[in-house]
């Protein structure tokens, strides 16, 4: 089971090819330069030549490939961005602030290239709900036509219309749709018709490949299974599994509902990817390729106000301002890594 977006394949490559003994910068670049003429993206770190297709989410990890670290990619492979904190839904399990900042178009596109140079492979746009974000179909347009970014979004789905799926298609890559338990269970916590809900993923289903969400708490591991085989039928390739936090509102998910999580995820044999948080990883199957590239270096998040953090939830962090998003991600590293004990 993947912690992440996606799993990377790993490419068997013969060993006496002179051309992989440790390339020098200038193979490095041939190599990318060929890659990037079939349609992939690469990115160099600690675990060799990360190539990454974003039109399917193909991923090939040549770990055979040697690379000195001042070939190694800068940014973060995966960066989720709050485009605002607006919502207008009010889940009590939710740790978003409850503001009304929003993040400025050219600030956000400016951040992205710079990202995109550096190595990044893609952009997950959150919130709040980033579909109230007030250029949002232009800024993933944007993004798809002047990055090698894949693009993808969370969202409550409740606004995606005809009309913003067609704004939508040929610039986003994948979705993630928020469906906490089915029928009544969904409709407490979310406070909106599920059948409405259903007929949405059909509109989304046309702009993207998508999966779904699921916040896990004692109510919704009751109903995994209906969640995953309601999923699998409206189309969805991917479930990723959300035990809660606590909030002000709600406790985090207790011992027996994560024991009762870890024992469904065993059992499962349904068409389904399982994917899960990171934060709670310990204790299931997970696969992780790229064990040596873990932290700041794999995934960053910056909040609507313009804060780059390790996590969505986490209370560190650095303003980015009018500066460079790398410069900001570097000196967040060395903050933490002093802070250790």
């Amino acid at each position: 089971m993947a912690s992440g977006t996606s799993d990377a394949e790993r490419l068997e490559i013969q060993h006496d090819s002179p051309l992989l003994q440790g390339p020098d910068v200038p193979t490095l670049n041939a190599l990318a330069t060929l890659a990037l003429r079939r349609g992939w993206k690469t990115r160099c770190g600690p675990s060799g030549m990360h190539l990454f297709r974003r039109a399917d989410g193909l991923n090939l990890l040549l770990d055979e490939v040697m690379v000195a670290p001042a070939s190694w990619s800068r940014a973060p492979r995966q960066v989720s961005i709050a485009l605002t904190n607006r919502c207008d839904l009010a889940c009590m399990h939710c740790y978003a602030p409850k503001s009304r900042h929003e993040l400025p178009f050219d600030t956000v596109t400016r951040w992205l290239g710079e990202l995109d140079a550096h190595g990044a492979l893609g952009v997950g746009f959150g919130g709040g709900e980033p579909t109230l974000y007030r250029r949002f179909a232009e800024l993933c347009q944007h993004v798809a036509r002047e990055t090698m970014l894949a693009v993808s979004f969370t969202t409550h789905g409740h606004h995606i219309d005809h009309a913003m799926a067609d704004s939508l298609q040929g610039s986003v890559h994948f979705i993630r749709v928020s469906m906490d338990g089915v029928h009544r269970t969904y409709e407490s916590i979310r406070r909106r018709p599920f059948d409405a809900l259903l007929q949405n993923l059909r509109n989304i289903q046309r702009i993207s490949r998508f999966g779904i969400n699921t916040v896990v708490n004692e109510r919704t591991v009751e109903e995994l299974n209906e969640v995953a085989s309601t999923s699998a039928d409206a189309g969805a390739t991917e479930l990723l599994l959300l035990p809660q936090n606590a909030t002000h509102a709600v406790v985090g998910a207790s011992d027996t509902t994560l024991h009762r999580l870890r024992r469904w995820v065993s059992d499962y044999s349904g068409p389904l990817r399982l994917s899960l948080n990171a934060e709670h990883a310990e204790g299931f199957p997970i696969c992780e390729p790229l064990h040596a590239e873990t932290g700041l270096r794999a995934y960053a998040h910056i909040d609507a106000t313009g804060r780059i953090k390790p996590n969505s939830y986490d209370q560190t962090g650095l303003s980015v301002g009018h500066g460079s998003v790398l410069k900001a991600l570097d000196i967040l590293i060395k903050t933490l890594e002093q802070d250790r004990p």
